[in-house]
């Protein structure tokens, strides 16, 4: 991708770029915790976003698309964003750091990327953090990793209309290699965690489905968390969200809130227990808990939490089902997307043959797999 993204820079621009990269990202463990401030377990991958960006000596800001192969252009004094288009995600971010004080000029910038289009690995996180990464790099403007994240975060809710979460874009700031952030969405801080597969790889298991339920069902998982807290704040004083109660305290918040919420509350409590646990079992090589606590994963999000499919379901039982599969769960918001698999490398064929034979049979389409490795955050090539 770098010289190819050089190359076509130098021929639109005429000029030699400085080039950044932000990788796409993957979460171990720790799903629907990060809005009620708990734990999540991700990493960077070694696929992501390459910006190669340059000044111009104009007020224009030129920018080209290579996936899109489209050209836009804006003023730093004009700058209007439109939703749902991708130099959006530059205009955001320009945006931002201009009221923030940061003085830009014009510039010209290529966007480029090797991200498996529909894979969940958050791109468009990658997207902005790149963006945020190559303008600071280029005006030397030094601005820290932890707040390029929050402006890749607060571009997103303010001009693409996404109410992400810190953990897309700040896994793509700060990931490093062969290691996973053991992040707290409380106080926006991580502790790296070295790890270590031994003799297995991570493989994703790629559903091609996206169910038009998402959006609605998450604002409603959102809402029955909140509930919940407003409720037990009566019996639990000095609790802010479900993540500052204890697995213990499980059965008193059973007979404290409604039945139709408990299993919400439940999922996002024994979530974050099931994070801390993962952390550790990985920080001692413990590859068989860690595999153990990815399938208690999925039963909870499939069953409490009611976030997956039948086509993630299948996907997980299946794995969870092969004796060279040490865990299976789906990634991410739910209903659809990818499954994470802790698979024996030496089984990775098997495990692609196995599973797909029995998908196509029974969903008339065939998954993609993505292998990853973990990997660095974003920076100056």
């Amino acid at each position: 991708m770098n010289p190819q993204l050089a190359q076509t820079f130098q021929s639109l621009f005429s000029a030699t770029p400085l080039i950044a990269f932000a990788p796409g990202r993957i979460n171990l463990i720790g799903e629907h915790t990060d809005y009620q401030e708990g734990f999540v377990f991700p990493a960077a991958v070694d696929f992501g976003i390459y910006i190669g960006i340059q000044k111009n000596s104009q007020k224009l800001c030129r920018l080209y698309s290579m996936d899109f192969d489209q050209e836009y252009s804006f003023e730093l004094d004009y700058i209007s964003p439109k939703k749902g288009h991708w130099a959006t995600y530059v205009m955001g971010m320009c945006a931002l750091l201009q009221q923030s004080g940061y003085k830009l000029e014009g510039f010209d910038l290529l966007i480029g990327g090797n991200i498996p289009v529909g894979s969940g690995l958050s791109s468009s996180a990658a997207l902005s953090v790149a963006i945020g990464t190559a303008i600071s790099g280029l005006f030397e403007l030094g601005i820290p990793k932890k707040n390029i994240a929050l402006y890749a975060q607060k571009a997103e809710h303010l001009f693409a209309g996404v109410n992400c979460g810190i953990m897309d874009p700040y896994t793509s700031s700060f990931g490093a290699e062969g290691k996973a952030l053991l992040l707290d969405c409380r106080t926006n801080t991580h502790q790296e965690v070295s790890v270590d597969l031994q003799e297995f790889s991570l493989i994703l298991a790629n559903s091609k489905v996206k169910h038009s339920l998402a959006d609605s069902a998450y604002n409603k998982r959102r809402e029955a968390c909140e509930e919940s807290v407003r409720i037990l704040q009566a019996h639990f004083p000095g609790i802010k969200t479900l993540r500052d109660i204890p697995e213990s305290d499980l059965v008193k918040v059973e007979s404290l809130i409604p039945n139709y919420l408990f299993p919400k509350a439940k999922h996002v409590i024994t979530e974050c227990k099931r994070v801390l646990e993962a952390a550790h079992a990985l920080s001692i090589g413990d590859l068989a808990t860690f595999g153990k606590l990815l399938n208690d994963s999925h039963q909870s999000l499939s069953k409490d939490y009611e976030v997956s499919c039948a086509e993630l379901d299948f996907l997980a039982e299946k794995a969870q089902c092969l004796d060279f599969v040490l865990g299976s769960r789906m990634m991410g918001g739910g209903f659809g997307g990818c499954t994470i698999n802790l698979v024996k490398t030496s089984e990775l064929e098997s495990f692609k043959t196995i599973l797909s034979e029995g998908y196509e049979k029974t969903f008339q389409k065939s998954p993609d797999f993505i292998p990853v490795k973990l990997s660095r955050g974003a920076a100056l090539l």
